[in-house]
C-alpha cells in the first residue's frame, strides 16, 4: 500500500522560503504523476505543482510559477517543493499526492481526481 508522508511545513514571514518533502513508501520504480496541492482556510483545495516521476515534465500553477520548484529524488522516493518569496496567500495545508497508474501527468495534472494516494498534509503559515 502506497503511503505518502509530508514534512517541512512551518511558519515564515512573507518573502521567506520553505522546502516541503514527501516520502512515498511502496512507490519505488513507478513512473507516475506526483503533485502538491494546498488548501487555505475556507478555500477549496487547489493544485500547486506536479512532476512526472518517469521524466522531466514539470507543471506549475500560475500563482506559484517562478517562485516554487518541484523536484524529486527517485533514489529516496522523495518529492520536494522548494518555495521561495512566500506570500501570505500561500498559507494553507499542503498535501502530497500520487497517481496509481503510470504515465505522464498531462493537462489533467491539476485535477485532484487524477490522484489515488494522498498524504496527511503539512501546515504552512506565512505572516506579513
Amino acid at each position: 500500500q502506497v503511503q505518502l508522508q509530508e514534512s517541512g511545513g512551518g511558519s515564515v514571514q512573507a518573502g521567506g522560503s520553505l522546502t516541503l518533502a514527501c516520502v512515498a513508501s511502496e512507490y519505488t520504480n513507478r513512473k507516475g504523476c506526483m503533485g502538491w496541492f494546498r488548501q487555505g482556510a475556507g478555500q477549496a483545495r487547489e493544485a500547486v505543482a506536479a512532476a512526472y516521476s518517469g521524466g522531466d515534465s514539470r507543471y506549475y500553477s500560475t500563482s506559484v510559477k517562478g517562485r516554487f520548484t518541484i523536484s524529486q529524488d527517485n533514489a529516496d522516493n522523495t518529492l520536494y517543493l522548494q518555495m521561495n518569496d512566500l506570500k501570505v496567500d500561500d498559507s494553507g495545508v499542503y498535501y502530497c499526492a500520487a497517481t496509481q497508474g503510470e504515465g505522464n501527468c498531462g493537462t489533467a495534472w491539476w485535477y485532484d481526481w487524477l490522484y489515488n494516494y494522498w498524504g496527511q498534509g503539512t501546515q504552512v503559515i506565512v505572516s506579513s
